[in-house]
């Protein structure tokens, strides 16, 4: 280099390239959840939403089930608000709803208290024995309980004249008819009301228990200030479901007693297959609306009345 005479900088030599990363691809899988639950809501609409909207359709119609259905607006729903053998029904579910529901709830809270906190012998041997009649064909239990409670030859009243008392037609008199069926519902359903009690109870951690010993509490008080308060969700949810069951019940009063004597086991389940049989669907549909409504009021004012406060 001389001086005055500027030289150009040496180019340096280039590194060979680092080989780059792959690219993820940032495209989400956009169909794929929903291609996952795709299954349930064909089947939903298939068997639930389409059914609920036909019957709905079908409740403002004249329909026997073929031919053309004729629109007749309100009509169905006005004759069965103005039907006396309706109101009966609902009346009979009513009766049946208070000989059921509350001695369920008060009887299986009591069991699955003792199931729960009891140091009972053969305890397992027990809760099998509340489950049994759940698990057992109704058809089966209803057949059983004519041959005992027949008013000839039934065992019940042979061990009525065993100890005195006089024989008692339960299925032919309309003042026994109501009860006896209510008894099979207990027999048949008490045990799910102890497992739905008895897992509420279970979840209520034992601290609490053993916090309100150390302050005196004795057992009843624990029993009316956290038994009752804590499994409270759980008899809330029992009277729900049992209330749609005393008011859509039909075998029972189907098998046993037919509705009879005299209508007096006529219950919203059984009246409503009545139309069905009769092939007056329209109004048979218009029915089932009506049961619907009616449990649901019942429903949620059960639930308003069985929250605590700070719900």
């Amino acid at each position: 280099m001389t001086s005055g005479t500027l030289t150009p900088p040496r180019k340096e030599r280039a590194a060979p390239d680092a080989p780059r990363p792959a690219r993820r691809s940032r495209r989400k899988p956009f169909l794929a959840p929903y291609l996952f639950v795709a299954p349930f809501y064909v089947v939903f609409a298939a068997f639930g939403l389409y059914p609920l909207v036909f019957a709905l359709q079908l409740s403002f119609t004249d329909w026997k089930g073929a031919g053309e259905a004729n629109f007749i607006g309100l009509e169905n729903y006005t004759y069965l608000l103005t039907s006396e053998e309706f109101w009966s029904s609902l009346g009979n579910s009513a009766v049946m709803w208070l000989l059921i529901v509350p001695l369920q709830i008060v009887g299986g809270l009591a069991a699955a208290v003792l199931l729960a906190n009891a140091k009972l012998r053969l305890r397992g041997m027990f809760r099998v024995a509340f489950i049994a009649p759940f698990v057992t064909p109704l058809v089966a239990m209803a057949q059983v309980w004519i041959v005992a409670f027949d008013t000839d030859y039934g065992l019940v009243n042979h061990l009525f004249n065993f100890v005195g008392l006089p024989d008692v037609d339960w299925l032919q008199s309309t003042v026994w008819a109501k009860p006896t069926l209510a008894l099979l519902f207990l027999w048949k359903t008490t045990g799910f009301a102890i497992i739905i009690l008895l897992a509420g109870l279970q979840a209520v951690p034992g601290d609490v228990y053993e916090a309100a010993a150390l302050d005196g509490a004795s057992r009843k008080r624990q029993f009316w200030s956290l038994t009752l308060p804590l499994v409270r969700r759980s008899i809330a949810f029992l009277v729900v479901v049992q209330t749609l069951a005393v008011f859509q019940m039909f075998a029972e009063p189907f098998v046993v007693t037919q509705g009879g004597p005299y209508g007096s086991t006529t219950t919203g389940g059984l009246y409503l297959y009545n139309h069905i049989l009769a092939s007056d669907l329209g109004t048979g549909a218009a029915n089932s609306f009506l049961l619907v409504l009616l449990v649901f009021a019942l429903s949620l004012l059960s639930v308003r009345l069985l929250r605590s406060r700070d719900e």
